[in-house]
């Protein structure tokens, strides 16, 4: 993992904005219809050039290719593994009760979106048997950074198995924690193929934060912070084989513009969090709702063999944040690391976590990448004196 060593580098967390044909077809493919198989395919080629130069583009670091080529970033699996079927009734978050006019407005600007409360279950033995789809995504991107060259590193998210089990349900295995390790056996299938290609593999793992108030939001909170112990055990043992520096963490509460009055704090998973066999935490520090979380570093220093990637951008407004103060921002994630090096700009959460989901025009994300960009040069110029 590339550090910040003459700069603060910048980069964000992974998905960004589909096209509306490429959302369409992703959507329509997800549903079970019959789709044009190669128009698809040239949508999404298309559709990882224009991201991976636009990110260029924008000053971007550390890049991806966007995720297009997946409905979700987690459902996506239900695609290519064995034992998927039927439907989940994934729970919704408490707000959508307590707030009813926030619920109606949140449906009407997603009346179409992938799947993400009724995505496929568990209902046989799962099992990654082909890694043919995963592996044409990464040939697709290397086959484009070879021709666009300005990036220090490029990296490629995988979800984690909590994220999964807690969104893909389970109506097979004897218990929630025998489902989490079966996923984790088979997504370290796919962790090792990123590793293998030689890409930083990013662990997208939300439901270390987010699921306290989502499928948890019932149960005691020393229950949810078993589970989440239990579901870093998991990850662990998936990324066996891989060097924690080859891996970035990203975790949150949840990519939605919503009160979040339930988020649980950082300072309470803070602890379980650093025990994860990886190189950076990426967390969200930018919206209102956790700004302040920077305090729970006091309490919990974070190891000196990891990274903090804080969110400086917020991934669900199109108000383009000031470079002063995405350099402001990065200054109290440094100050809370106590490394300049340590730190990594980046964005709370995806862009495009599912297809038709994205609060962020398109047009505005590279703004706001660029935004980025200017204020972690701003913030290079007050820790190094100069840019390199």
């Amino acid at each position: 993992m590339k550090l910040s060593e003459q700069r603060i580098l910048t980069t964000h967390v992974g998905s960004l904005p589909r096209g509306p044909k490429l959302t369409d077809l992703l959507i329509r493919q997800e549903d079970g219809e019959a789709v044009d198989i190669a128009a698809l395919q040239g949508e999404i080629d298309q559709a990882v050039r224009h991201v991976v130069a636009s990110q260029i583009a924008a000053g971007v670091d550390v890049i991806s290719d966007g995720e297009q080529s997946k409905p979700g970033f987690q459902t996506y699996v239900a695609q290519r593994m064995s034992g998927f079927g039927g439907e989940s009734k994934r729970p919704t978050a408490p707000d959508y009760a307590r707030f009813p006019a926030y619920a109606r407005q949140f449906r009407a600007r997603f009346p179409r979106r992938a799947k993400v409360a009724n995505a496929p279950q568990a209902i046989g033995p799962i099992h990654y048997a082909d890694l043919g789809a995963s592996i044409a995504d990464l040939d697709r991107f290397a086959g484009v950074l070879q021709a666009l060259p300005g990036f220090v590193e490029a990296f490629v998210p995988a979800p984690s198995p909590g994220i999964i089990a807690t969104t893909l349900l389970n109506a097979h295995y004897a218990s929630h924690e025998a489902y989490v390790f079966a996923l984790a056996h088979e997504m370290q299938k796919e962790y090792e193929l990123i590793h293998g290609r030689g890409f930083l593999l990013q662990i997208d793992a939300p439901d270390l934060a987010m699921e306290r108030s989502v499928l948890f939001q019932n149960r005691s909170e020393a229950e949810f912070l078993a589970a989440v112990e239990m579901h870093i055990a998991a990850l662990n043992a998936a990324l066996v084989n891989i060097p924690p520096a080859a891996v970035r963490l990203h975790c949150c509460w949840g990519n939605r513009e919503g009160p979040h009055l339930d988020d649980i704090p950082l300072r309470q998973i803070l602890p379980l969090l650093i025990q994860a066999r990886v190189g950076a935490l990426s967390i969200e520090f930018a919206n209102p709702r956790h700004q302040h979380e920077y305090a729970a570093f006091r309490a919990t220093p974070l190891p000196a063999e990891m990274a903090l990637v804080p969110g400086v951008i917020d991934s669900t407004t199109n108000y383009v944040e000031h470079p002063e103060v995405v350099a402001n921002r990065i200054l109290e994630a440094v100050a809370a690391v106590g490394a300049r090096e340590r730190v990594i700009a980046g964005v709370d959460c995806g862009f495009g976590t599912f297809a038709g989901y994205e609060f962020v025009a398109d047009d505005v994300v590279w703004e706001k990448l660029r935004a980025c960009r200017e204020g972690a040069d701003i913030a290079s110029r007050k820790l190094w004196g100069k840019v390199a």
